[in-house]
């Protein structure tokens, strides 16, 4: 069953912001390659997005229920308002191709560089924590998912989301880094 937090939020941009949450390895092969095949282990669990109205957070609580949301975020996918942005939109593209099947054209990248910390960026920029459990430290959010603590999951997400807002609002996106697609 896919579980939904949704929140009322008043954002002055245009376009979606996602953020996922996520379990599995990345495939060592191809790491660092802009390979896609290097995000082909990572599963979503979490699928979080913000536009100018809400902030939505969908998830699951067990992996049987993965497929389920891949179906789900498949479908609401073609509704969100472009253009698309994530804080590492290489991760976001690269996990969403293996796990819906198909590619999601992502047209900013909120990482001032490729590899910049988002703990950084929020420090540079004087954006809060929001609450943040795992103090932007993504692998914590996996561990509490794995570990059923699906409230910090959530949480972290929700909190991501909102620095990420900040970020795109305070120094604006630059164009993503290139995927290359592989099955």
């Amino acid at each position: 069953m896919i579980l939904r937090y949704t929140e009322q939020i008043s954002s002055s941009f245009d376009g979606t912001i996602i953020d996922i949450e996520t379990i599995g390895k990345f495939n060592q092969r191809y790491r660092n390659t802009n390979s896609s095949k290097e995000y082909e282990y990572i599963q979503q669990v979490i699928f979080g997005y913000i536009n100018k109205e809400a902030l939505t957070i969908l998830y699951v609580k067990n992996e049987n229920e993965i497929f389920e949301l891949n179906d789900e975020v498949t479908n609401i996918i073609t509704t969100l308002k472009k253009p698309f942005y994530a804080f590492n939109t290489s991760f976001e593209k690269g996990v969403l191709f293996h796990s819906l099947g198909r590619i999601v054209a992502f047209e900013g990248e909120l990482q001032k560089e490729k590899y910049a910390s988002k703990a950084k960026a929020i420090k540079e920029l004087g954006i809060p924590n929001y609450d943040d459990p795992f103090n932007d430290k993504g692998i914590l959010c996996m561990y509490a998912w794995q570990d059923g603590d699906f409230e910090k999951a959530v949480a972290h997400n929700r909190a991501c989301l909102l620095k990420e807002r900040d970020i795109l609002l305070f120094r604006g996106s630059r164009e993503p880094d290139e995927l290359t697609y592989m099955d």
